[in-house]
């Protein structure tokens, strides 16, 4: 069988990626949307026991199901590049046991473990979190099976709509149901509130999860014919992809866990030091820790939703270049997956940086602290970005222990340096930025290390880093001049704010088609800039 065009491998991949984080921006946008009247509603101090119990979701799924989805797309695309369907359909059916069973046993644990588990994190108040969220778990791990399903096979759109049908019903019912909550109890109507929002989580997860069944359903006949169709597959025991699958997923799983483990130490090291360290009250210790969740990592998670799409993307692509043994679509492949999720990824960091203050004060007006966090974070934005693209593509060429090891390497500086800095009173809650950041930074170090080692990967450094750091640094200057500009005129930072981000974008843009910033190339494999192609080098 012959290797597939580079060019149109190329040109597929970014199609999907764009797909993906199209779809991702706009969930991301609804998620964070949401957050604002919620906030509003339940505080910065409700924020942080929404983030305790949502850390604590997070660890569980973790452990059931985060790495089946990885797994899943990778099996199928390496089946379906070799044109066995029916082993690529039964990769799907021995997913979804494995993983309503897992989900299953993750959300009665969580459920009824909730009073032992706010116990241990030092939150009595984030039960009802936890106990509303348990569902959650079992919800997302049978979604997840479909997603990478139609991953595998090549179809993002499915993906992409079920995140914002998921996003949509979540951003409006976790609003309603902490209203609610919070107006039928006269008991703790913050610890209501922030259970309200969980629950809403739950409830969108369940019709992303609906809409994934109805298209699947309607997708049936046309897979069932492609099935029927297949000549070679069928040969694979069920069993022994049960046993791929597991040893693929595992150690995709151990990595997550790493990260999900992380910050669930780092949630209950921040109430501890910042408490015993540094000298703090619980309710405040609680609040600084809804400001860091709710804030800095809710908005620096919006730009590297653009990583974590290409990230997807490139899995099964490449392992389809991997498995045909292209070794330049690989390399094709990863230089150009690297080179767009820094033009996207750099100027978000520098914008965020510099217009942290006047952000949080545009998007939270009666809880506008926490500014300073997003400002000494904003380079995180670029490192967790270069970690979700390089943990991709070493996944993609079957590598899956590497990303391990450098999440391991990155939690292990990670947390001495969480302790000793949250302890000191100047720095309390910026010490978790400051140690976040570090972990992003080791994690995407020890990857790309690898990364060359295995592929002989060599970057373009120019294309990659230099040009878009260079057009971000004119965007920083113009959008400072902007904003301050405007605001000195009018001293409305509900003007000036929005001006400079539009004004910044347009700069951002115009700076790197100067330098030749994107190429004829990238454009030609982008749908919607093919016309504009032409005019550029």
């Amino acid at each position: 069988m012959k290797p597939r065009g580079h060019k149109k491998a190329g040109s597929s991949i970014v199609e999907q990626a764009a797909i993906l984080t199209a779809a991702s921006l706009l969930a991301r946008f609804l998620g964070f949307i949401y957050r604002v009247p919620l906030t509003g509603r339940i505080g910065d101090e409700g924020n942080g026991l929404y983030a305790i119990s949502y850390n604590l979701y997070l660890f569980f799924f973790v452990l059931s199901a985060a790495g089946l989805p990885a797994a899943i797309s990778k099996m199928v695309g390496e089946r379906v590049a070799l044109g066995r369907q029916k082993d690529a359909y039964n990769v799907f059916k021995v997913s979804l046991i494995i993983a309503t069973v897992l989900g299953a046993v993750s959300m009665l644990i969580l459920f009824f473990g909730a009073g032992f588990f706010s116990e241990l994190v030092r939150s009595p108040r984030s039960y009802y979190s936890i106990m509303t969220l348990a569902p959650t778990v079992l919800i997302v791990a049978i979604m997840g099976v479909f997603r990478g399903y139609f991953l595998g096979i090549g179809n993002a759109v499915p993906n992409a709509a079920s995140q914002i049908v998921d996003q949509a019903f979540n951003a409006v019912f976790s609003v309603v149901c902490a209203w609610l909550l919070m107006e039928s109890t006269t008991g703790d109507k913050i610890a209501l509130g922030a259970a309200g929002g969980t629950l809403g989580t739950g409830i969108g997860a369940a019709a992303g999860l609906v809409f994934l069944l109805y298209i699947f359903y309607m997708s049936y006949p046309a897979i069932k014919a492609t099935i029927n169709g297949d000549q070679n597959g069928g040969t694979e025991r069920k069993t022994d992809i049960g046993k791929i699958l597991l040893r693929t997923a595992f150690p995709i799983i151990i990595g997550t866990a790493v990260f999900s483990i992380t910050n669930v130490i780092d949630m209950s090291m921040i109430n501890e030091r910042l408490i015993n360290g540094a000298g703090l009250s619980l309710e405040t210790a609680t609040e600084l820790y809804g400001r860091f969740s709710g804030k800095y990592v809710t908005l620096s998670a919006l730009p590297t939703s653009i990583s974590t799409a290409f990230a997807s993307v490139a899995i099964p692509s490449i392992a389809t270049s991997h498995i045909l043994k292209n070794k330049l679509a690989v390399e094709q492949k990863a230089n150009m997956l690297m080179r767009i999720s820094m033009i996207l990824s750099i100027p978000a960091a520098v914008g965020m940086g510099v217009l942290a203050n006047p952000l949080l004060l545009l998007l939270f007006r009666g809880y506008p602290e926490g500014g300073s966090l997003l400002t000494l974070g904003a380079t995180s934005i670029v490192f967790l970005s270069v970690t979700q693209i390089t943990t991709g593509i070493l996944q993609g060429i079957g590598k899956v222990k590497i990303p391990v090891f450098a999440a391991i390497a990155g939690a292990l500086v990670k947390i001495p340096v969480n302790y000793v800095l949250l302890g000191i009173p100047g720095i309390n809650i910026n010490g978790a930025v400051i140690s976040t950041t570090v972990f992003y930074m080791v994690t995407s170090g020890v990857d790309w290390y690898f990364l060359r080692k295995y592929t002989g990967f060599r970057p373009d450094f120019v294309g990659i880093i230099a040009k878009p750091l260079a057009a971000s640094a004119f965007m920083g200057v113009t959008v400072l001049a902007v904003y301050y500009t405007i605001y000195a005129f009018t001293g409305i930072n509900a003007l000036a704010c929005p001006a400079a981000v539009v004004i910044g974008m347009v700069s951002y843009l115009a700076g790197l088609l100067a330098i030749g910033g994107i190429t004829k190339e990238d454009a030609s494999q982008i749908s919607f800039l093919r016309g504009f192609a032409k005019y550029l080098k």
